[in-house]
């Protein structure tokens, strides 16, 4: 148990641009690196919600800061642990009075939010990678260098696991898994291996199925810059937490929940979520095409769907956001160097106009 290194921290809270006083939602809460920076910047007078699907995230992080006590939807905070609290300058009533945990999934802010009677935010953080904890527990089966059943699951109470979709999915809908959900170029051949090897024994663990992957690449690829069963666990773990889904659902809920001027911070760890980060930043942010004045009369009277299609502009809302980070932000060689697993993360920054 402990608190991991937060990937991008400095950058994370110069983009969030906090103040005392600001209400600010992590939503990821994992090993709680950027939320104990965010408490630093924030109080006396502000107030964090952090959330996490993952309950153990949630009880490891009571357990730094308070007795743990987990038996309530929202659960209030009772400071306890004063090295901790020394550690970062925050005094116990501080942490009691200013600090919300919240075990549920992000795509669910808006709920979350409005169960807490808070209409708008100052600032949203989202770190799309898995906590350090998450990786080391063995148990989970998130990481193919630990033999443990095949579970992946974010939310233990959730009823999908990997291993469920290795022994029961089609050979077709695998094979579409690894390749949309992975970018695995090797996704039918690793499909179809799959499915012979489950013909003999359920693949109920992590090395067995990485064992299935080693059994049927080419030599070259296991000779790479990443393990030949990355991208396979990857596709497996994105479709049994929906994780996808659920960043597009998240992604419009912060922007809508954010005061003017509010920021919201994400940063991922792979193509797929960075794509639907930008995609979605950058149709937020585009403002409305306008006809030239002399058409303009004409589409208040005809209908639009004709006026577009004869002269080629689409009507599109005030943008809402403002673009922060023209490009991705990237971690440091230094950091890098220090963290390894940062070495894949972007961070993007949007401010609410």
């Amino acid at each position: 148990m402990s608190i991991h290194k937060p990937v991008l921290l400095k950058e994370s809270l110069e983009g969030l641009n906090l103040k005392n006083g600001n209400i600010v939602v992590d939503a990821t809460l994992g090993g709680g690196g950027h939320s104990v920076a965010i408490l630093s910047k924030i109080f006396p007078d502000g107030k964090l919600v952090a959330i996490d699907a993952d309950k153990e995230a949630i009880e490891r992080f009571q357990f730094l800061i308070s007795p743990p006590r987990v038996d309530e939807r929202f659960p209030r905070v009772e400071a306890g642990n004063s090295e901790f609290l020394n550690k970062h300058q925050l005094q116990k009533s501080e942490i009691e009075k200013n600090i919300i945990l919240a075990s549920d999934n992000f795509a669910n802010l808006k709920n979350i939010l409005r169960e807490l009677k808070i209409e708008k935010v100052d600032a949203i953080i989202a770190d799309l990678g898995l906590s350090s904890d998450q990786i080391e527990n063995a148990e989970r089966g998130f990481s193919f260098q630990k033999d443990s059943e095949l579970d992946m699951r974010m939310d233990q109470e959730s009823q999908l696991t990997a291993k469920e979709v290795v022994n029961t999915y089609s050979k077709e809908d695998l094979e579409k898994i690894l390749w949309e959900y992975g970018e695995e170029k090797y996704a039918g051949m690793i499909a179809e291996k799959i499915v012979e090897k489950r013909k003999v024994k359920a693949l109920v663990t992590t090395f067995e199925l990485v064992k299935a992957i080693d059994e049927i690449v080419p030599e070259k690829y296991k000779h790479q810059k990443i393990h030949q069963a990355t991208r396979t666990f990857q596709a497996l773990r994105i479709e049994v937490n929906g994780e996808l889904d659920n960043l597009k659902e998240f992604i419009s809920q912060a922007i809508e929940l954010l005061k003017l001027k509010g920021r919201l911070v994400i940063i991922s760890f792979h193509s797929l979520e960075d794509r639907i980060v930008k995609n979605i930043f950058r149709e937020n942010a585009r403002g409305c095409i306008c006809p030239p004045a002399s058409l303009r009369e004409a589409l208040r009277t005809g209908p639009p769907e004709k006026s577009e299609f004869l002269y080629g502009f689409k009507r599109r809302p005030k943008p809402t956001v403002k673009i922060i980070t023209k490009k991705p932000v990237m971690p440091s060689e230094e950091e890098i160097r220090d963290n390894p697993r940062s070495r894949s993360a972007k961070l993007r920054i949007i401010e609410r106009i």
